[in-house]
């Protein structure tokens, strides 16, 4: 019979991990799309997230050193969730970085009706259906007109328009400027290869001064001009990033953006590292159950990933960019109730280190566990591209399935989200004790990398963003059965006393090398070829992986078994066998809550 005894001493532990993954769902998976809409382009915005894996690699081995040195687990869990909260928050005040139309291909026709149109080869189709879907609305705009008038149009403007400013000029080129209402039912949209597609708008009354005058013209006119409209939806059609790349450092938005993020990166390092130093201090001989605590991460991330999405699609509607303040508030609350359910947590550091250094230093001279870290930084390779690229590769493959699919994106990145967590995450964290025993952590870390290469292959391959959601259950093996394996073996091998350090160590070589240069290659590469190529080189790239670790682990085990007498009987720090490092564990097989 299933014993469905729960151990209330735990319940605040899986609370901590379900909070703190439904409060930074919300905000992280869309802050490099949100970057772009602020007005960076996509190479700042992978530059940022090469640094970023960086300061977190800093920051987990020092903040856990300390952790552990000073006995501040706890205090600096809290802070740090508080710091995290608090810079997040603060990006959504962050103006965006003012854009212009293009103007170099405004021309103005002034005939029986006047129009302007604006032309570009480089033009945001789906922006563009989204304003002519709002022609059916009677609105109006207003568009700022900068023209050239030769000696004709001055004329024009005076006689007809009734501008009796202009009828004493006696230059050949005159500067014409008024304020144009635009009534958007009258606007058109044309292409050709000549021009790339032009939006014609008509200008219905022209304000110069404080007066208001009928623009038309007894003979056709047409000259260049300068327009500005003041409608979003307008210059989404003819958006370009607001900065040039080499002057991005002259903005203060930039370093905004980019300190906070620096901040919320290093506290979400830190509140990891820590509280995984915390949770299995609290489990104890119990380290197995280490999954059934963190799976409840994976379903406050799914549920909210989910939500999250539904609600920026649904509260963007009519307008020309996503909103995303809700997800703001969200993640701010739910991360005040972490904060609340973590200062419940009941533990007390009683372990220590004398020599912190001398004891880690000591576990990374085993080669074992040199090829662990190597592990980690090759699933990181993998990781950093799935991270910040997998939604770049679904909207690119959205813009080819039409501009409906798009205005569901949001939906859809949370609904693959939520998949990876239910579907992938959740069992395996669950069933994480029961599968390390039975293959062991050895074969657990070849079956990562052997996982990464069928999934970005069949990436590579997608033609449609809905047929991603069954390949992310492949999210079991790369995080879940990763996650798990990677945390249990660093909490088995650390010296006692040095469980955060160690963690953060471990941390760190995954998140700041190996996520770090994934993002970076992953960058490079996507924007020479792109998304499919991209993630088809990984794919192959983590096959290989796979197996030079297989064969390596067999190399290793046969002359681990030549020496086993030789070696030291107590040390733990070795890269176990299969079964090794789960005999320091106690195994409670029965998978019940606790």
């Amino acid at each position: 019979m299933v014993n469905l005894k729960v151990n209330l001493d735990f319940l605040p532990l899986k609370g901590q991990y379900f909070l703190w993954n439904a409060g930074t769902a919300p905000v992280v998976p869309f802050l490099p799309i949100y970057a772009r809409q602020l007005g960076f382009s996509s190479t700042i915005v992978g530059m940022i997230y090469t640094v970023l894996p960086i300061t977190g690699m800093l920051a987990k081995p020092v903040f856990g050193a300390i952790a552990d040195h000073y006995r501040l687990q706890k205090t600096l869990f809290l802070a740090f969730q508080i710091i995290t909260a608090i810079s997040f928050f603060v990006i959504q005040y962050i103006p965006e970085i003012q854009t212009e139309t293009t103007s170099s291909q405004a021309m103005l026709d002034c005939d029986a009706l006047t129009y302007f149109k604006i032309c570009s080869n480089d033009t945001n189709n789906c922006a563009a259906a989204r304003l002519m879907a709002e022609t059916s609305n009677n609105g109006t705009i207003l568009c700022e007109l900068e023209c050239a008038a030769d000696a004709g149009f001055t004329k024009e403007v005076c006689e007809v328009w009734n501008v009796s400013q202009y009828c004493n000029l006696m230059n050949d080129i005159n500067l014409l400027q008024f304020d144009a209402e635009v009534p958007l039912s009258h606007t058109l949209q044309t292409s050709s290869e000549q021009t790339g597609s032009c939006l014609h708008f008509r200008v219905h009354r022209a304000f110069i001064g404080s007066s208001f005058h009928v623009p038309y013209c007894r003979n056709l006119t047409t000259t260049p001009c300068r327009v500005q409209c003041r409608d979003p939806a307008v210059n989404e059609v003819f958006r370009e990033p607001a900065v040039n790349d080499v002057n991005v450092a002259d903005f203060y938005q930039f370093w905004l953006f980019f300190l906070l993020m620096v901040f919320s990166w290093v506290s979400m390092a830190v509140v990891v590292c820590v509280g995984d130093a915390i949770c299995f201090e609290m489990l104890g001989d119990q380290s197995s159950r280490y999954g059934h605590q963190r799976l409840w991460g994976a379903v406050g991330w799914g549920i909210f990933a989910i939500i999250s999405g539904f609600l920026v699609d649904e509260l963007s509607k009519g307008r020309a960019q996503k909103d995303y303040t809700v997800v703001f508030y969200l993640m701010l609350f739910m991360l005040i109730l972490d904060v609340i359910v973590s200062s419940r947590l009941k533990h007390s550091q009683t372990k220590l280190s004398t020599s912190i250094v001398r004891d880690v230093g000591k576990l990374l001279t085993e080669i074992r566990i040199v090829i662990f870290m190597l592990w980690c930084v090759a699933v990181g390779l993998s990781t950093g591209l799935q991270w910040n690229f997998l939604f770049w590769h679904l909207e690119d493959l959205a813009t080819t399935e039409g501009c409906d699919m798009l205005h569901w994106m949001k939906t859809i990145e949370g609904l693959v989200m939520g998949v990876q967590c239910f579907g992938g995450e959740l069992p395996f964290l669950f069933l994480s004790g029961r599968i390390l025993r039975k293959i062991g952590h050895v074969h657990a870390m070849s079956l990562v990398l052997f996982a990464f290469g069928i999934r970005f292959i069949i990436y590579s391959i997608l033609k449609n963003p809905w047929w991603c959601l069954p390949v992310e259950l492949f999210q079991g093996f790369t995080f879940g059965l990763f996650y798990a394996t990677m945390t249990s073996y660093a909490s088995v091998v650390a010296p006692p006393g040095t469980e955060a350090t160690v963690q953060g160590t471990v941390g760190a070589v995954f998140e700041g090398v190996g996520v770090s240069v994934g993002s970076l290659l992953g960058g490079i590469l996507y924007d020479k070829f792109d998304g499919a190529t991209t993630f088809q080189i990984y794919g192959i790239v983590s096959l290989g992986l796979f197996v030079v670790h297989f064969l390596v682990q067999i190399i290793i085990g046969r002359k681990r078994e030549g020496s086993e007498q030789a070696r030291d009987s107590g040390s733990s720090a070795r890269y176990a066998a299969p079964n090794e490092a789960l005999d320091m564990m106690d195994d409670m097989q029965e998978l019940t809550p606790s």
